[in-house]
């Protein structure tokens, strides 16, 4: 059995005009004064593959254009949807009022594990990570839905705000499909 490494040309991935177009995952990505520019970089890129509706940056979250986050998302920051907030609990309001429901993920009393987390089809969903040290801002968990926490069996207390947008992002699109 031969694992010849495909070339980009037998990818056969759509144009950034053709992802526009395409349906989206009912997931919108809120970052909450997440600083490290290649963390944004990643969310957007993740955000790609996965067909996320849209990312919404706030607070001191850089946005494109942006070298360094383009290093990461390399052009991810172009297709998929994106907008500023000055304030994460606005964003969080507006994504409510648009019938999202909103999901800080967060270590928090009360909080559901990812791997119970059972997701409506029929449903809007918005997932909002936090600042890489301070977390979600508590104003903003008080005005999610509820609480999401990844499951962790070592000596740290968190992950990379890219690694958690991955796996949260992944889990939701094994459940929501697109």
């Amino acid at each position: 059995m031969q694992r010849r490494k495909l070339k980009i040309e037998e990818l056969n991935r759509i144009s950034v005009e053709e992802f526009r177009e395409a349906k989206k995952m009912p997931l919108a990505v809120v970052l909450d004064n997440v600083r490290s520019r290649h963390n944004i970089g990643s969310v957007f890129r993740t955000g790609d593959a996965f067909r996320v509706e849209e990312v919404l940056l706030c607070g001191i979250t850089g946005t494109p254009p942006d070298v360094e986050i383009h290093k990461t998302a390399l052009g991810a920051e172009d297709s998929v949807k994106w907008r500023y907030f000055e304030e994460t609990l606005s964003a969080a309001k507006t994504l409510k009022s648009e019938g999202y429901t909103v999901f800080s993920i967060e270590q928090a009393e009360n909080s559901i594990s990812l791997e119970e987390l059972e997701l409506d089809k029929r449903k809007k969903y918005a997932v909002i990570l936090g600042h890489e040290v301070h977390g979600v801002a508590q104003e903003v968990i008080d005005a999610s839905d509820g609480c999401i926490e990844i499951p962790q069996y070592g000596t740290k207390h968190s992950l990379n705000v890219s690694v958690t947008a991955g796996i949260v992002i992944w889990d939701f699109f094994q459940q929501l499909g697109n």
